[in-house]
């Protein structure tokens, strides 16, 4: 399926409007965290939004990813590109690992079979030396980017972005090429695809794998950005977010997790301000409050989304503008 005009036009607004953001004065580090997240979710969503695998363990790319390039950058000198794809080759390894014990199986048995692997990746980070445990891999230098110095936060944000622009580019040629298509087939009726020759393992197989393999790109960048890596980003509460990110966002859309992992982030990093503010124009203390009740808060917008936007934000939007285009 070739891709269409229009749509392309809307992703470029959409990157010039993100390359202007620190000109208007937005804080870059927050902004590059949320594209590194969004990039995550991403990545998460060509699993289950184009080919209907529900993974409950994707956190373990985003960590291994993270401590490997990490690792790499901080203790073996290695350059920034190097380091970076030192870590997204880690996470892809590691999905080929998780992909081939659990392709095996489908629906429940599969999401189960991930959580646990998952979880075992999880136990050996806490346990492994070059982690630093509950202390976490932390100072990991920026270095060099071919030649750029990337002590500027600025000039940072300018890679992570085109680091962005080329995953997110990857995925819609992926999702947009007939290897798509037979993924969109599979997540529809896998036993048509079957019947119609696919090896369909093979196929979830490398698309698992490339989805690790993004969200380890996603993990290696975050390291670069922040400087550290720990063990929130292999947990099990990490696989949740990206869930939510996609759910909320809108799965099986191309802009819908940037959107949710734009909400989610902005909501666990400005909630504690907008709390407090609350309390000061409404003079009710519990509002003070809101900042250490963050899973409550993304819960109960997980909620209204279920109930209210079936199809996530921007589903919903999409739905609304044909049916306005049409009548």
């Amino acid at each position: 399926m070739t891709p269409t005009r229009s749509p392309l036009l809307g992703y470029a607004a959409l990157f010039i409007a993100i390359a202007l953001l620190p000109a208007i004065g937005a804080y870059p580090i927050f902004v590059m965290k949320v594209m590194c997240y969004a990039l995550f979710a991403c990545a998460f969503n060509l699993l289950i939004g184009f080919t209907g695998l529900l993974s409950f363990g994707h956190a373990a790319f985003l960590g291994m990813a993270a401590y490997t390039a990490g690792h790499a950058l901080k203790v073996w000198g290695f350059p920034a590109p190097l380091g970076l794809l030192f870590g997204t080759a880690m996470a892809a390894l590691t999905g080929l690992a998780f992909g081939w014990l659990a392709i095996r199986r489908s629906g429940i048995y599969f999401s189960m079979i991930t959580l646990a692997l998952a979880q075992m990746l999880f136990f050996y980070f806490l346990q492994a030396p070059f982690t630093g445990g509950e202390d976490g891999l932390q100072s990991v230098p920026r270095g060099n980017f071919l030649g750029l110095d990337l002590a500027s936060d600025l000039t940072l944000y300018y890679v992570v972005l085109a680091i962005f622009i080329g995953a997110f580019w990857l995925i819609y040629r992926t999702v947009h090429s007939p290897f798509g298509q037979v993924l969109t087939s599979i997540r529809e009726n896998e036993a048509r695809a079957v019947s119609l020759g696919y090896d369909v393992e093979r196929f979830k197989l490398v698309a698992f794998v490339l989805s690790a393999a993004l969200a380890g790109l996603a993990g290696a960048t975050k390291t670069l950005v922040l400087g550290f890596a720990t063990l929130t980003d292999a947990v099990w509460t990490t696989s949740g977010a990206v869930i939510l990110m996609t759910l909320v966002g809108g799965m099986g859309t191309m802009i819908g997790p940037i959107v949710g992992a734009l909400v989610i982030i902005a909501l666990e990093n400005k909630i504690g301000d907008l709390g407090k503010a609350l309390a000061e124009t409404t003079g009710i203390a519990w509002f003070n409050g809101l900042g250490e009740s963050v899973t409550l808060v993304t819960g109960l917008i997980f909620i209204v989304c279920v109930l209210a936007f079936r199809r996530g934000l921007v589903g919903e939007f999409a739905e609304l503008w044909r049916r306005w285009r049409k009548a």
